[in-house]
């Protein structure tokens, strides 16, 4: 049995749609024990609901060349 290497899975995750991979990411949050994710926070809000807004509607979420574009400018 062949064993996969973490950075062979995160290479593998990467290559998932824009859709797939924020499925993942929610489902990898949710799976860390509580003190590392605690539900009330903003920032968890905040990406469950981006989440939820690019599964209604996948053409709202950013490309990646869009995300990179507005970083730029916003370490300007």
């Amino acid at each position: 049995m062949q064993t996969v290497t973490e950075a062979e899975t995160i290479e593998q995750a990467l290559r998932l749609s824009d859709t797939s991979r924020a499925k993942l990411a929610e489902k990898l949050i949710a799976s860390l024990p509580s003190p590392f994710v605690d539900e009330d926070e903003d920032w968890v809000k905040e990406a469950l609901r981006r989440d939820r807004e690019m599964d209604e509607d996948p053409n709202s979420a950013m490309t990646e060349q869009e995300f990179f574009t507005s970083l730029k400018q916003y370490l300007k």
